[in-house]
């Protein structure tokens, strides 16, 4: 399959296809055109309707019912309701909501629109990394252009209906990705989790209703409701329709963002879109849903990608980050940067997630380091459970996914680790050693050279040695040796 035929464009379909400054390049492509459907000829029950119809599951992670979430939205009693847009793209190495708010802003602002118009409310706040000046900027003139025209504001397009919007801008906590700590965030709060239930759309902002989606989620609103839910549901699976955007990274050829139906399979987008491993290397795992998400092997890649099997290998769609491993990467070593990584942002108000991951890092530490008992391999597989069933929120739920993952699917290399002392994939400098060959060695002195701590040594046409109490294990004399005379192991 070519790697135009495997791709289909739906949130992305305006993305370096519009001027995004220009807002009459959006109307000029049907913009806004679901918006004065909608309030013309659709009551806002219709709007939910057609919707839950569609079967449109939000893109943050959680894949819940867009419509059902609307719908709740709705049925909640209050004078005042608000529609929020999580645009607090925090994962490492995504940048799908980025493409989507600096490519095609007005399609945002529309969907925010459809959603007031839909629930009954007339504030709507888009929380955004300040991290993110571009995409702010545009939202900013895109905000101003839509009210000029009647688009925003009150009375929209001549009608009842008034909605404003604003936005709020983020200061870089992952835990705010996590839709209470963004709120609580918005009120001027910590931003750390509420406890659920009450659920956001029956009491969130302000203990107002409020519909929350993220923003590949509103991004596919506006042509739900121009095309019909028939439409969108000729794309992707019965339980997972329409496309899901991925920023593709790692040790592919082609890397960027992806659009796919729901069902692709995994080898679809790395071999056909992403043109295969670089260098000609096998592909040994790939990491779906950001630095919460599992590694899935090799093996596994035929698996089509929808929420029901991602979740049965011990991964998850999350918002769209898919990082491409090679065989020079060490499994051990993934589940520890990514531990790392959430437990450095774990907001801290539970202490499963706050202790429980810390734990987790210190026994993937000591493995990485040689220092690793084999009841290390089971402790980490029970912690890693206790934490997923008992952390407040699903961001501390699914923290312990690298490591349950990779220990499920790559246990021999955690084995080697502790049993051997060894990292298979020679990535784990306490558990590499350098040596040069004797029978190799021409004497070019190339290594002594090139070591950044001179510690090897030798005369010229001679064997040279290393010195391993000085060795820093960098590997550059390794890389550098034109005749293959120095061994990793």
């Amino acid at each position: 399959m070519s790697e135009k035929a495997a791709q289909v464009r739906i949130a992305l379909r305006n993305c370096g296809v519009i001027d995004p400054e220009n807002i009459s390049d959006y109307i000029a492509t049907d913009g806004y055109e679901a918006l004065a459907k909608a309030l013309f000829s659709m009551t806002p029950d219709e709007v939910i309707e057609t919707v839950k119809k569609s079967g449109l599951r939000g893109r943050g992670g959680a894949g819940f019912p867009t419509g059902i979430k609307w719908e709740t939205a709705r049925k909640s009693q209050s004078d005042v309701k608000y529609v929020l847009c999580n645009a607090d793209e925090g994962d490492p190495g995504a940048f799908m909501d980025r493409s989507l708010l600096e490519g095609d802003p007005h399609c945002i602002l529309e969907a925010m629109a459809l959603c007031g118009y839909a629930i009954g409310a007339q504030e709507g706040i888009i929380y955004v990394r300040a991290e993110y000046p571009l995409a702010v900027k545009h939202l900013q003139l895109a905000i101003r252009q839509a009210e000029a025209l009647g688009l925003l504001g009150d009375n929209i397009l001549g009608g009842d209906f008034s909605f404003h919007l604003s936005l709020y801008f983020g200061a870089g906590a992952f835990v705010c990705g996590e839709e209470t700590s963004l709120m609580n965030s918005v009120q001027g709060g910590r931003g750390e989790p509420r406890i659920k239930p009450p659920f956001p759309a029956v009491s969130g902002l302000w203990n107002a209703p409020t519909n929350i989606n993220n923003v590949e989620t509103y991004a596919n609103i506006p042509q739900i409701i121009r095309n019909g839910w028939e439409w969108f549901r000729q794309f992707g699976t019965e339980k997972s329709p329409g496309t899901k955007v991925f920023a593709l990274a790692g040790r592919v050829n082609n890397v960027g963002l992806v659009e796919v139906p729901m069902g692709t399979p995994l080898r679809t987008i790395i071999e056909d879109i992403g043109g295969g491993i670089q260098g000609g290397r096998r592909c040994k795992a790939v990491q779906t849903g950001g630095p919460s998400g599992g590694c899935i092997p090799a093996e596994h890649l035929d698996t089509p990608i929808d929420y029901e099997s991602l979740a049965g290998l011990g991964s998850m769609m999350g918002s769209g980050g898919m990082i491409v491993m090679d065989e020079g990467d060490c499994m051990v070593g993934i589940a520890k940067f990514y531990l790392t990584f959430t437990a450095e942002e774990s907001c801290g108000k539970c202490t499963p997630c706050r202790i429980g991951n810390r734990r987790l890092l210190e026994m993937l530490t000591r493995i990485t380091e040689g220092e690793g008992r084999m009841k290390d391999l089971d402790e980490l597989d029970i912690l890693g459970n206790i934490i997923k069933d008992t952390a407040l929120c699903g961001l501390g739920m699914s923290s312990p996914n690298p490591a349950i993952s990779t220990l499920r699917f790559f246990r021999d290399e955690y084995e080697a680790h502790v049993r051997d002392k060894r990292c298979p994939a020679g990535t784990c400098k306490k558990l590499v050693g350098y040596k040069i060959l004797e029978d190799k060695c021409m004497g070019c002195t190339v290594c002594a050279r090139n070591c950044p701590v001179s510690c090897i040594s030798g005369a010229r046409k001679k064997v040279h040695v290393i010195d391993q109490k000085r060795c820093v294990k960098c590997g550059v004399c390794h890389s550098k040796c034109p005749f293959d005379a120095i061994a990793r192991g």
